[in-house]
């Protein structure tokens, strides 16, 4: 199980465990609303059935006082029972409702037209139901006239209150199970979308790769060291980038724009981009033009436009005395100057058709000599300490070792 799919897994079950954890104090809400509910329902039908709504003429604290006293012995443990005028015609009491009595909320003579009910947390957990319910002939026509009130106070048990736990645990554990289920119905297809957009993503990535590398290709057949130069550079700058903490998308906008820096060298004539001798003033300008050349040429290319940072900078200078636009400082792309550093080494140690490679402590020393006129003394800090190990990796190798280096980073920043 590669990360990807511990991952999904992880979530799903993360995902399961949320839902059940909402779903069971939300179950344990509506359980406990149902029964408080249910008791005033209750209460109404029972009412009725011991007559307790008829509470005018002679017989009405008689029909009161056994409607109390059966009601208080079941389902409340204090039931109070008034005429249409609030004065009491009836009382009783369990042990449970004695015990409480004398802590309820006290109140003045009923006058109300609804049935309702209230939810009391007194002394000791003890959980209570009050429940007021004014009384009518008719269980369900509101439009009667009242006849009375009923005032009952329940004790919930314990019985009572861990049935609504379980209910909820029970509700609870339903919609853990059906999430993992549907979790690991909806797993296999992910997985198995995730391959294959892994598959297609590294199929692009391959192919943009395989044309950065055509182009690079494309310069070497124009000038023949460009092609080793290219990976030894875009290797150096990632290796500079990687100690100042680039990554992503920055680390391989540097790496391509590395290794494509000319890619404009292609529009330059051959008798200006290979003559053997100095060039003049004239042939200068125009080769110099391969900067802007090279920025038409990345610009618009889907990914490779990360790369136009390099390409469109890599003449200039910290002090501003580059080319093509005299940036300065800051205003230089980093990536841009990272690259600075690796270009001018690497010119200074290789061997070209017209010099003989250089020295590592004289390359140096022209390094340092131009830190803070050409080059970032920030990049220059932290390529210092790693420059003699690169130079030592890189003298006398091949291109197709410098192409295996580059390769081995393309892999670590590239693919994902």
């Amino acid at each position: 199980m590669n990360s990807f799919q511990k991952r999904t897994a992880i979530q799903i079950a993360s995902v399961s465990i949320l839902l059940a954890s909402l779903a069971s104090p939300l179950a344990w809400f509506v359980e406990r609303k149902n029964s408080e509910e249910s008791l005033v329902a209750l209460s109404i039908g029972l009412l009725h059935q011991y007559h307790a709504v008829e509470l005018s003429g002679p017989s009405a604290t008689k029909h009161a006082a056994v409607a109390a006293k059966a009601i208080s012995g079941g389902m409340f443990d204090i039931a109070d029972i008034y005429n249409a005028k609030g004065a009491k015609l009836a009382k009783s009491l369990t042990k449970e409702g004695e015990a409480i009595e004398t802590v309820l909320p006290k109140h003045g003579t009923p006058t109300y037209r609804d049935s309702s009910y209230e939810s009391l947390r007194l002394a000791g957990d003890v959980w209570v139901l009050r429940v007021f319910v004014p009384l009518r002939n008719s269980a369900t026509d509101m439009s009667l006239p009242i006849t009375g009130y009923f005032e009952g106070v329940r004790v919930v048990p314990q019985w009572q209150r861990d049935q609504i736990l379980d209910s909820s645990l029970t509700v609870a554990l339903m919609v853990c199970l059906a999430s993992l289920l549907c979790g690991a119905v909806v797993y296999p297809v992910v997985v198995h979308l995730s391959k294959d957009n892994e598959r297609k993503a590294r199929e692009v990535q391959d192919s943009q790769i395989s044309m950065m590398e055509a182009l690079g290709r494309a310069i070497a057949k124009r000038d023949s060291d460009t092609g080793a130069h290219n990976y030894r550079v875009a290797w150096i700058a990632a290796n500079i980038a990687e100690k100042m903490g680039i990554q992503g998308d920055a680390m391989q906008s540097l790496i391509a724009g590395s290794f494509l820096h000319d890619v404009g060298k292609i529009g330059i004539p051959d008798a200006i981009l290979l003559k053997p001798g100095k060039l003049d003033d004239a042939e200068m300008a125009i080769m110099r033009t391969h900067v802007n050349l090279g920025k038409e040429i990345v610009t618009g290319m889907g990914w490779l436009d990360g790369a136009n940072a390099v390409v469109a900078s890599h003449h200039e200078k910290w002090n501003g005395s580059g080319y093509p636009q005299q940036l300065g400082g800051d205003a230089i792309p980093l990536s841009a100057r990272i690259f600075a550093v690796a270009d001018v080494f690497d010119a200074l140690c290789s061997k070209r058709p017209y010099k003989e490679p250089m020295g590592f402590d004289a390359a140096m020393a022209i390094l340092d000599k131009d830190t803070g006129s050409h080059f970032d003394p920030a990049v220059m800090a932290v390529f210092k300490p790693m420059a003699r190990s690169i130079f030592d990796r890189l003298t006398d190798s091949s291109e197709a070792y410098a192409h295996q280096l580059l390769q081995e980073r393309v892999r670590q920043h590239f693919e994902h």
